[in-house]
């Protein structure tokens, strides 16, 4: 039986997805921004670093320049990643600084994590920052890059990231337990995986079914994020991001989630 022990984790990535930080509406929830900032503070203030991968940019800049929807043409798009960009980070470091923490931003994409000689420069800065006690906020750089989904809604950049930052664990937060063999939402008998041993390829087949409901990324995403920090010898966890304070279940190793461990 595969048993959890998250109390030697001191390294961690927390990723949150544009489906857990919005409304129905596509608004930014600061509620639930707020109550997450809240819980990783204090996570923080337990002794552990933490990097923590937002997206939401868009859709803060969509609520900042009071447009009725995301535009639909790149141009558009990354300028309204701009300006949400912005938003995004003046509200993280509004709320993380009401707990004495600092922040920082890393703007990624894709081309700089390919690069041997600037992925270096992007670990020995994040090394850095964590010396120095701050919370590195990372998003890709929607402004520049050519694709919007780039890292996949920022499951794959978070594993990326995991992997240069030498992290302990890796935690994404999704508007979704975790992962079922069907899409819940539409299906009450879909079966829910608390731990996933070994990513299959039925597993990925089925996963290409069940995603999130405004995220851009899916399940597959996620399950490819898996492939990738336990490659590297870090764990993984899905869960639902709607209730922040869960992460404390998390760490007192209660069964949240969908758990993939790294084989022993």
């Amino acid at each position: 039986m595969i048993t959890r022990d998250f109390a030697k984790a001191r390294r961690i990535v927390v990723k949150v997805g544009s489906s857990t930080l919005t409304h129905e509406s596509g608004l930014l929830n600061l509620r639930r921004v707020e109550r997450l900032v809240t819980v990783l503070s204090d996570i923080k203030n337990s002794g552990k670093q933490l990097i923590l991968v937002s997206s939401g940019a868009m859709a803060v800049g969509v609520g900042k320049l009071s447009l009725s929807q995301k535009p639909q043409d790149m141009p558009g798009k990354q300028a309204v990643a701009a300006v949400g960009q912005c938003e995004l980070m003046y509200t993280y470091d509004k709320l993380f600084g009401e707990y004495n923490h600092t922040t920082s931003q890393i703007l990624l994409t894709r081309d700089v994590m390919d690069d041997m000689k600037r992925k270096n420069n992007v670990q020995n800065t994040l090394e850095r920052l964590l010396e120095m006690g701050c919370i590195p906020i990372v998003n890709e750089n929607d402004s520049v890059s050519t694709e919007e989904i780039e890292f996949g809604d920022n499951d794959t950049l978070s594993a990326m990231v995991a992997v240069v930052a030498q992290a302990d664990l890796l935690i994404l937060l999704s508007d979704i337990d975790g992962l079922y063999d069907r899409n819940p939402r539409t299906d009450p008998d879909a079966k829910f995986f608390p731990v996933v041993e070994q990513i299959t390829p039925e597993l990925e087949s089925m996963a290409k079914g069940v995603g999130s409901a405004r995220g851009t990324g899916g399940m597959i995403t996620k399950l490819h994020a898996a492939q990738l920090a336990i490659s590297h010898g870090i764990e993984m966890v899905i869960m639902n991001g709607a209730q922040p304070k869960h992460l404390y279940d998390l760490f007192d190793n209660r069964e949240i989630g969908t758990y993939f461990p790294v084989p022993k």
